[in-house]
Order: structure tokens, then C-alpha cells, then sequence
């Protein structure tokens, strides 16, 4: 019986000569993916891409450098070494591939900070109530830490700057995939309404000379915005202010955009937002939405995943082009078109009715 456990273990993890697996070790592989995503988060969360840079190489040199068990920590390389992250140069010493150098603090990408984000505790905390989202539709991060996504990110400054640069890198080609896609040429004035520190409002001023642009976010977010833009030479077209869309939304604009704004919210926030934008929108002005469209039926796509984080995390939702229609209709929008970009995102853009 052992033997055959041991059997059923290896052919989950490495099916012999690439054959397909039988349904339930495809099943348990899907759930065994934890113990991946775990190990991952410890390199990054114990800065070990940084440390071996830095010339700790040894199993011992990185134990004493994250004051880790140095035996539980050579079998944390070890398996990270069988992942592809790192590679064992000689007994229990260790180099980087170029995927494990990607979690470095300073790799393109903010992969650390994104791994620190989806597979860090607090998240996980939120998923340990995902059954309670189920069965209530509420977020399970609010019954773990009795408070919204954005109120635990401005109680915990570290979280939250690792969230804003794992955003960045999970959505930093939307800007110049959005301002090659679309066609500002008609709008002299743009807003970015929950526009984080910057990232695509910038790509889109940059591509487009003649706009002017304001980012609108929460007061945590505006001294890095500032910083960004400034960085990009862009002051002088782009105001940065604090500011809260579920209160008021700044009127003087031809375009709102809402880059990744609805999903965090379900229809009954969203709509608010939405009439705050109508009501600040001049008659002949735009909504820009940048966001997933699901498509119907089983179509694999990723933010049908990612509805699930949504649900558990945010409180939001991922949404289908019909339902995007009819939240915009009930929010005095009507949905014009829906327009693919490079980023594996959508434009969805609409007009106040």
C-alpha cells in the first residue's frame, strides 16, 4: 500500500513521458498547486533572489541571513531549485535562473511585490473565508479583518506599497496598450479616477501631446503619484490630487477613465460611482473603462478566475459585456463599444445618456 502511494505522489508531480493524467491526478495537481505558490512566497517574503546576488550562496550563508532553520531552509532551495527558480551548483550551493531573478526588489515587473501580494498571509487569511463569500456574496478579507480591502491597505503601509507596485506589474502595459488602441485626438482633458500611482495616465499623455490629464486617488496613494509623474517630466499636463469617486467625482474633463476601478466593486458601489461620473461628465464627454470582459459561456479566460479573488478579496465582480451595458444604463451611461487591447484587457467606452 505504501509503495502504491508513493506511486500515486510521483505521478502527480511528473507524469511519466509526458502522457496525459487520468482526471483525479489532473484534480489533485490543481490542489497541490499550494504547496508551489507557498514556496515561492518564502523566497520572496525571505529577499533570497537579493541575498544570493548579494553573494550568499551557501544553504548555511542564507540561513544565517534570514535567521531560518538551516535545514528547513535547504529544503525550501532545494525545491525551488526543481522549479525552475534556482539551480543547485554544487552540494547546498545555489545560483539564480532567470526566472528566480525576477524576484528580485529591483526586477522590471514588481514580480516580488506581486507574489508578496496574491500568495502573502494577508490574502490567504481572506481565502480562508471563502466559503463564507460563497454563501453571503460578502468579501471574506472583511470578516477576517473587519474592514475593506483599502481600509486594511491604509492600516498597513507595507501591504499597501507592495499592492500599488504589484498592480503596476500585473497592469503596467495597459497605458500603452489603451493609448495605442484608442484615439484621443478629440479629447483635450482626461481624468484617471482611481489611478493609483500613474502608470497609465502617463503612457497615455506621453502618446498623446496634446492632452491634459488630472490622477484622482485615495490621499495614501498621491505622494508616489506625484513622484512618478514628476519622474516622467509630465507636472506641467498632470494634476495630481486626493480624492474619493464615491463622494464626488471633479467636473472640467472630456473622459473619466476607471482603469481596474469597477471590478472591486459590486453593482450597487458601482453604480454610485457611475452617477458620480455622470454628473461630472459634460454632455459630449466619455467613460473610458478599462477592464476584463468576460466572454459567455465556457470560453476559458482568466478573469473568470479572478472573479473568484473579487468575490473574496474586493467584494467585486468581473463582468460580461451585457452586464457592463446594463450597469452603465443604470448608472446613465450608454455602452458605445467594447475594444480589445494588447494587454489582454478591454476599453469599454460609453456616453452619458
Amino acid at each position: 500500500m505504501k509503495t502504491n502511494a508513493v506511486a500515486a505522489d510521483n505521478a502527480v508531480l511528473a507524469p511519466q513521458c509526458g502522457a496525459p493524467r487520468p482526471p483525479h491526478l489532473e484534480i489533485i495537481a490543481v490542489a497541490s498547486a499550494i504547496w508551489k505558490a507557498r514556496a515561492v512566497y518564502a523566497m520572496a517574503q525571505l529577499s533570497l533572489a537579493d541575498l544570493i546576488t548579494a553573494g550568499r550562496r551557501s544553504a548555511n550563508e542564507l540561513a544565517a541571513a534570514t535567521r531560518m532553520h538551516g535545514g528547513a531552509l535547504l529544503r525550501l532551495l532545494r525545491a525551488l531549485a526543481s522549479c525552475g527558480l534556482l539551480t543547485e551548483t554544487e552540494p547546498r550551493r545555489f545560483a539564480l535562473t532567470p526566472l528566480g531573478a525576477a524576484l528580485k526588489a529591483d526586477a522590471p515587473g514588481a514580480a516580488r511585490a506581486a507574489v508578496l501580494t496574491l500568495a502573502g498571509d494577508w490574502q490567504w487569511k481572506a481565502w480562508d473565508n471563502f466559503l463564507y463569500s460563497l454563501a453571503t456574496g460578502e468579501p471574506g478579507l472583511g470578516r477576517a479583518f473587519g474592514r475593506n480591502l483599502f481600509d486594511y491597505l491604509a492600516a498597513n503601509p507595507r501591504d499597501g506599497a507592495d499592492f500599488n507596485a504589484a498592480m503596476v506589474g500585473m497592469h503596467g502595459g495597459d497605458g500603452p496598450a489603451l493609448a495605442a488602441a484608442y484615439d484621443f485626438t478629440p479629447l483635450r482633458t482626461v481624468a484617471d479616477l482611481g489611478g493609483g500611482t500613474g502608470t497609465l495616465l502617463s503612457a497615455v499623455l506621453e502618446a498623446n501631446q496634446h492632452l491634459r490629464g488630472a490622477l484622482i486617488d485615495l490621499p495614501a496613494t498621491v505622494p508616489d503619484a506625484r513622484r512618478f509623474i514628476e519622474g516622467r517630466g509630465l507636472s506641467q499636463r498632470c494634476e495630481v490630487t486626493a480624492g474619493d469617486f464615491f463622494k464626488m467625482v471633479p467636473t472640467g474633463y472630456d473622459a473619466h477613465v476607471l482603469a481596474h476601478v469597477l471590478h472591486d466593486w459590486a453593482d450597487e458601489q458601482s453604480v454610485l460611482i457611475l452617477r458620480n461620473c455622470r454628473q461630472a461628465l459634460p454632455s459630449h464627454g466619455r467613460l473610458l473603462i478599462v477592464d476584463a470582459v468576460l466572454p459567455p459561456g465556457d470560453a476559458p479566460h482568466p478573469g473568470k478566475l479572478m472573479d473568484l479573488l473579487m468575490l473574496t478579496v474586493t467584494g467585486g465582480v468581473e463582468r460580461t459585456a451585457e452586464e457592463f451595458a446594463t450597469l452603465l444604463l443604470t448608472g446613465g451611461f450608454e455602452m458605445r463599444r467594447i475594444i480589445p487591447i494588447s494587454s489582454g484587457q478591454s476599453v469599454v467606452e460609453a456616453t452619458p445618456v
